[in-house]
């Protein structure tokens, strides 16, 4: 092989511009040469074994791995390659498309140059030099048991079923060496799912996958959404006598995307296809311009999804956990790392809301004990969430938290495990200023017990007052866990409660105890003054 031929054989961006030919959006058979995500996807590959690409849709991201897949078969012995699909019609049609790019490899013309077909199945493609690629779907069964991959793709892995499950298979059946490989790539499926969980992990580099996103207006759609951009310049001309959008015409989220880069007619583009989706959420699921866009669920989601992802995008970062340890009372002091959160510290002569859910503390994948605390205006101060923290342990924090924040006013769940912390609150701790709610005996006779019990009923009632307090601006949540847990908040059957997904990882005891502490502020009730003892 000679030096010009090697280097073509060492670089896959070389590679596919010589010898793979695609089909484009004009039906034409032409040399496939990388855009600029698929090109900065390579050079992530460098680095990298494991890369989890979000998308939004028609990126080309499905067509660059299949051509990598291709490119390692032929210019490698003994690659076992691996692609996987969520469902049977989509495994199809991208084996299909492998071997169509296979089929115009100029092997005619280079004889000498490329291994020949071996072995040509309706899912394996086996080659002269040893190696093979096989497409497979996601199913029940563990993916890849059995035998040993070099690299390995999953398409559209958020629609899996068992995706923890799946992936741990594919991991475990990943080559060890340092040129193996596995890749992920997928739109996004709401967040009810292992997918989302990864991903996340992934952004906040805590994960061995490294997170690319492709947005909607990245440059690569300039040449494959050419025709659509015209015709959608052309709508917006016509309906503006004659006139382009220009940046004056723009709204503030339009101009925050233009500042990140969406070209004006991209923008122009963008109005016209949410004639077609309806919304400005179902776009996001289309079409997102980052991550948390696209993990954004309609349909029976509960909390307006615009306004939770806008949250998300400004909320503020809560105050380091060292000086939260330094000024917090010391008999608490433990927990500043081990699940308290603040996002402001108690004020002189200010009343503040916990509202408090309480768990096992069993630990696992059970619910956690959880306290979200807003003051009198409306602001989140703090949240507190664990599922190690047994209820007794979490009565004393409940006890000298509240005591710090000018014996803030606590509303507690009554269910359940929830109904010991009350009693331990009030007889053991002394703690006087707790909700009380109105309940009727079985004689009709009117009487308060503390704590808030919830029923079907009740709980409607919390979350619809959440959900306007803050859909109407009334209170501000800084806490990303509390707003990624509303989410996932949808109603069911009837049934409100978090999306379950494909595990039940899912949580929405922060959703829960904010609500409760919306409760008390609406209660306006005060059953003690004002005073700090810690402080």
């Amino acid at each position: 092989m000679d030096a010009k031929i090697k280097k073509v054989f060492d670089s896959f961006p070389l590679f596919a511009k010589n010898f793979i030919y695609i089909t484009d959006n004009n039906n034409d058979v032409v040399k496939f040469e990388l855009n600029d995500a698929q090109l900065e996807i390579v050079e992530l590959m460098q680095h990298n074994r494991f890369i989890n690409v979000g998308k939004a849709r028609q990126s080309g991201i499905s067509t660059f791995t299949l051509g990598r897949a291709l490119f390692r078969a032929l210019t490698r012995e003994n690659e076992n390659i691996l692609i996987v699909s969520y469902k049977l019609d989509s495994a199809k049609a991208l084996f299909e498309k492998l071997k169509q790019m296979n089929d115009y490899i100029p092997r005619e013309r280079y004889p000498d140059l490329f291994p020949k077909v071996k072995r040509d199945n309706r899912d394996e493609l086996v080659f002269a030099n040893g190696s093979k690629i096989k497409s497979v779907t996601a199913g029940n069964k563990d993916v890849g048991r059995g035998s040993t991959y070099t690299y390995i793709h999953l398409s559209e892995f958020a629609f899996y079923g068992n995706q923890e499950k799946q992936l741990l298979s594919v991991e475990q059946s990943l080559a060890k060496g340092s040129e193996s490989q596995l890749t992920i790539e997928t739109t996004s499926n709401g967040t009810g799912n292992h997918f989302y969980r990864l991903y996340m992990q992934a952004m906040k580099n805590k994960s061995k996958y490294i997170a690319y996103f492709v947005p909607f207006y990245h440059k690569l759609y300039a040449k494959q959404f050419a025709h659509d951009y015209m015709e959608a310049v052309e709508w917006y001309k016509a309906n503006n006598n004659g006139k382009k959008l220009t940046k004056n015409d723009l709204d503030e989220e339009e101009m925050n995307l233009h500042k990140s880069g969406a070209t004006l007619t991209q923008l122009t583009w963008r109005r016209w296809k949410m004639l077609d989706l309806g919304s400005e959420s179902d776009f996001y699921q289309e079409y997102p311009s980052n991550p948390l866009e696209s993990f954004i669920s309609t349909g029976n989601a509960v909390f307006n999804q615009t306004k939770v992802l806008n949250r998300l995008s400004y909320a503020n970062e809560p105050i380091n956990k060292n000086e939260v340890r330094e000024k917090l009372p010391e008999s608490i002091r433990k927990w500043a790392s081990k699940g308290i959160v603040l996002f402001d510290y108690p004020k002189k002569g200010k009343k503040y809301y916990f509202g408090v859910d309480t768990a096992s503390g069993s630990g696992g994948n059970n619910d956690s004990s959880t306290i979200v605390g807003f003051d009198e205006d409306g602001q989140q101060v703090l949240t507190f969430e664990s599922n190690k923290i047994s209820v007794y342990e979490f009565a004393e924090l409940i006890d000298v938290l509240g005591r710090w924040y000018n014996y803030a006013f606590l509303v507690v769940e009554r269910n359940s495990y929830g109904l010991p912390v009350i009693e331990r609150l009030r007889k053991e701790c002394g703690y006087e200023n707790m909700y009380k709610q109105k309940i009727f005996d079985e004689r009709g006779k009117k009487k308060l017990q503390l704590g808030y019990m919830t029923t079907d009923k009740t709980k409607a009632i919390m979350i619809s007052d959440f959900k306007e307090s803050f859909e109407k601006g009334l209170i501000n949540i800084e806490c990303k866990q509390t707003l990624q847990q509303m989410q996932m908040f949808v109603e069911t059957n009837g049934k409100l409660g978090n999306k379950r997904g494909n595990t039940e990882k899912n949580h929405d005891d922060l959703v829960i105890a904010g609500a409760l502490s919306v409760q008390g502020m609406k209660a306006n009730k005060w059953y003690r003054d004002i005073y700090r003892p810690y402080v």
